[in-house]
């Protein structure tokens, strides 16, 4: 199918009525914390649905594209695994609630504030280092995806010119992300990719309907009990999955380990950590999380299905026969990456076609908007404004501070298409590229960000040890993987060795590797600390008893004194800020974790002992697709009324408020460290 006028005129209206929106909110980004971090006015249902479009976007897509293309439904049961994290995350606000009472702009300047100014500088340059590695294919993958969508050509003609499609589709991809940035910094990033989020969420479920009404669950069935050699796409046991050296059963038990050990510490949507409106909806939010990727990961799973149907089931021979034509014609390292827009690009009619691609160029905008703000932002105020403020240099004014900001904005853009162009495509499935390059930083920094909130005895020496260990470990992992090939042919000698040690490297994952470096910087943070005994005032750092701020303290703090016991429901987390919506909308929530972990608990020791016929597991997911597309699609329904009242209140907050100069993200020369705000 190609492209019709229709299909064209779709994703430029959404674009133009993103601008039309945009352009509104330009004056509320002229203060660094309203640039940064919407000057703390966002409601949960806005920060849930705008996170999760900035968290996941055309490149996650693609990389859950490939792995569902493999393993099919046994990504869903294994996790399931990850329920008793999740519930933990949301009612203990893990991290995110602290993080929030902290009132840091971004993760380094809460790591100068428990630290050091020295170790915020560093951790600020790795983060920015590992984010624009992992940010770097993100522009070239996502053009190669529209481009195939599409249909459009390699190169065009421009008077007698011929211009390359793909890097010509990159800038202006990356100019549109830049234009919504420099509108109104995070205030806009916010808002836009609150409306992408309606939107794609509501056109992902259509297309999941779509395609289950085009592809007969018989039709599925077929195609999913045809993969053999040891592999099976349905049933989750252990001895069905031998043959995945990827997405295992290792894969899914680190990601739990992942999920725990780095919440907050990727910074790639850093504006929403410190955007809440109060610590309290910043839990709020982070208990919604739990719901916002149903709709997602049910697209993720139905369309790569349907994909391979459609190559590999005799009742497509005709339709298909075009499609195993063009993956054909493929580099062999594109085909897992690009036979699902292809696909896509070929099966579907003119108007949905033109939806999709508005829904996934929305996909691809929400992503690049937060992580080019992100980087960019992290580099002036972790790297250069304490530097500076080291030098003796007094406050910058706003202009100039958000126009240094943007500078750093549009570095990281030129980045990311120079890289793109000359990095086509990493030599691993892309989870393992981004979980790799995102180790870089989040394995010492997860340790340095546990201990720096939860404990008094974390030490600045033990945090440096920690970061250093974690990303020497990462360092060596992604050298080894994506230029190793070339080394591991030296051998002889004293260089046997190194051989050795390469080839063993090479042969992990990146999901393993990461791993590996977490355990090393924990172990380095806690020996270290151990050894040097000494207390640090959590008080201050989390204002906290008489430090408290009166916008920031919770129900419970104002309600008893700091000596008397807390019941149990506030112990675990539901305390007295919760209304009684609030504790609905929690168990309404924590329902869907707590059944999958019940699930999980009984059923995984049967299906290892006594697995279950592939037959029956199809009719398991065949009922739960079809759950899960029609609770998704409710809760798609449920957050845009709840997100349109938080951003009405948003915008009445951010005039009220007005600027505040001095909340710029800079921290005092004192003991612990008190920031500007």
């Amino acid at each position: 199918m190609h492209m019709t006028l229709i299909d064209w005129l779709i994703p430029l209206v959404l674009v133009s009525v993103l601008a039309a929106v945009g352009i509104s909110t330009r004056k509320y980004g002229r203060s660094v914390a309203g640039f940064l971090a919407a000057n703390r006015c966002a409601g949960r249902y806005l920060i849930a649905l705008a996170d999760a479009r900035a968290s996941i976007g055309l490149i996650t897509l693609a990389w859950y594209f490939q792995q569902n293309y493999d393993v099919g439904f046994t990504s869903i049961w294994w996790g399931l695994a990850e329920g008793p994290v999740m519930i933990f995350l949301a009612l203990t606000g893990w991290v995110a609630y602290r993080y929030r009472r902290t009132r840091a702009l971004t993760l380094a300047q809460f790591l100068e504030m428990r630290y050091s100014r020295s170790f915020r500088i560093f951790c600020g340059f790795v983060a920015f280092a590992a984010g624009i590695l992992n940010y770097g294919v993100f522009p070239g993958i996502s053009a190669r995806f529209l481009m195939h969508l599409t249909g459009l050509p390699q190169e065009f003609l421009v008077s007698g010119y011929h211009v390359d499609t793909y890097a010509a589709l990159m800038i202006a991809m990356i100019s549109t992300a830049l234009f919504f940035i420099f509108l109104g910094g995070q205030v806009t990033v916010m808002l836009t990719d609150f409306l992408q989020g309606v939107f794609c969420n509501l056109v992902f479920a259509a297309l999941t309907l779509w395609l289950l009404m085009k592809f007969p669950w018989s039709d599925l069935s077929e195609t999913l009990l045809s993969v053999g050699n040891g592999k099976s796409l349905v049933n989750p046991a252990p001895s069905a999955m031998a043959a995945e050296e990827n997405f295992n059963v290792t894969y899914w038990m680190i990601q739990i380990v992942i999920l725990l050990y780095t919440a907050k510490a990727w910074q790639g949507d850093q504006g929403y950590n410190a955007a809440a409106l109060s610590p309290h909806e910043s839990k709020m939010a982070n208990i919604l999380n739990g719901w916002r990727f149903r709709v997602f990961m049910l697209i993720t799973l139905v369309l790569p299905l349907c994909v391979r149907t459609m190559i590999e089931h005799p009742g497509y021979a005709v339709e298909g026969q075009a499609l195993r034509e063009a993956i054909a014609a493929m580099p062999a390292g594109e085909v897992s990456e690009l036979r699902v827009p292809v696909a896509l690009g070929s099966m579907l009619p003119a108007g949905l076609l033109g939806l999709v691609v508005a829904a996934m160029f929305g996909a691809y905008l929400g992503t690049d908007n937060a992580y080019l703000h992100s980087w960019g932002s992290i580099l002036v105020q972790d790297v250069i404004m304490p530097i500076r403020q080291r030098l003796g240099f007094g406050p910058m004014r706003a202009s100039r501070h958000i126009l240094v900001i943007k500078f750093a904005i549009l570095a990281v853009a030129i980045f990311g298409f120079a890289f793109s162009m000359t990095f086509r495509s990493p030599n691993e499935r892309i989870a393992m590229y981004c979980n790799l390059t995102a180790s870089l930083f989040f394995a010492g920094a997860g340790c340095a960000i546990i201990g720096g909130l939860y404990t008094r005895w974390g030490t600045t020496s033990a945090a440096w040890a920690g970061m250093l260990s974690g990303m020497t470990c990462a360092g060596v992992g992604i050298f080894t993987k994506e230029f190793g090939s070339v080394w591991q042919t030296w051998n002889g000698g004293a260089l046997d060795l190194v051989h050795g040690f390469l080839v063993t490297v090479n042969a992990c994952n990146g999901q393993l590797l990461g791993f590996v470096a977490m355990i090393v910087a924990t172990a380095a943070y806690l020996t270290v600390s151990f050894a040097s005994r000494k207390s640090f005032d959590l008080d201050q750092l989390l204002h906290r008893g008489k430090y408290a701020i009166s916008e920031d303290a919770d129900a419970t703090e104002r309600a008893i004194g700091a000596d008397e016991r807390r019941s149990f429901w506030e112990k675990i987390g539901i305390d007295r800020d919760f209304t009684g919506w609030d504790r609905i909308v929690t168990w309404v929530t924590l329902a869907w974790p707590i059944a999958g972990t019940i699930l999980f608990a009984v059923g995984t020791p049967i299906i290892v002992l006594y697995p279950f016929e592939d037959a029956s597991w199809l009719s398991f997911w065949h009922g739960y697709t079809y759950f899960t597309l029609v609770v998704g699609t409710a809760v798609v329904l449920w957050f845009a009324i709840g997100g349109f009242r938080d951003l009405a209140r948003m915008l009445k907050l951010l005039k009220a408020r007005g600027m505040n100069a001095e909340d710029d993200g800079s921290v005092d020369e004192s003991p612990h460290g008190s920031q500007h705000g």
